[in-house]
């Protein structure tokens, strides 16, 4: 069986918070992002801070090409979010081979869940282990704004 979640050669993960291009995440996500449209770069920087960010870059080149960013207490719990690659190197698995990265990741801490939200990239994520919510009733939320 071919692994689905490999990360395509010349190009590498890594988790080096000084290595995210701040300036470019904002771009991505405030103009092309449906759930980040508008987003301000004051608040983007706060949530990049606050978070543990994962980044694909160019193994030539060192530029960024995609994003994720995780919400995590490191012991229970974890959110997915802000997933983004570059529209120029789409389709080639980046973004499930960043999923994997995230996945295998957290996995040592054990974690009992990592969620996320999405609207149209299932089967992205779905080659990395995710799969919708068996009991989808029993969460909430309490949406305070954007």
């Amino acid at each position: 069986m071919t692994d689905t979640t490999a990360l395509p050669d010349g190009y590498e993960i890594s988790t080096d918070p000084d290595r995210v291009d701040a300036a470019r995440v904002h771009h991505w996500l405030s103009t092309d992002a449906y759930w980040a449209i508008g987003r301000p770069r004051e608040k983007q920087d706060r949530a990049i801070a606050a978070s543990l960010n994962l980044g694909v870059y160019d193994s030539a080149s060192g530029e960024q090409v995609a994003y994720a960013r995780v919400v995590t207490d490191g012991a229970t719990f974890a959110w997915l979010c802000d997933v983004y690659v570059d529209p120029s190197v789409r389709g080639k698995g980046i973004g499930t081979a960043l999923a994997a990265a995230v996945r295998d990741h957290l996995r040592p801490l054990g974690l009992r869940r990592i969620l996320l939200a999405t609207h149209d990239a299932h089967g992205v994520y779905a080659k990395a282990g995710f799969a919708p919510l068996e009991q989808p009733d029993l969460w909430m939320a309490l949406v305070l704004g954007q």
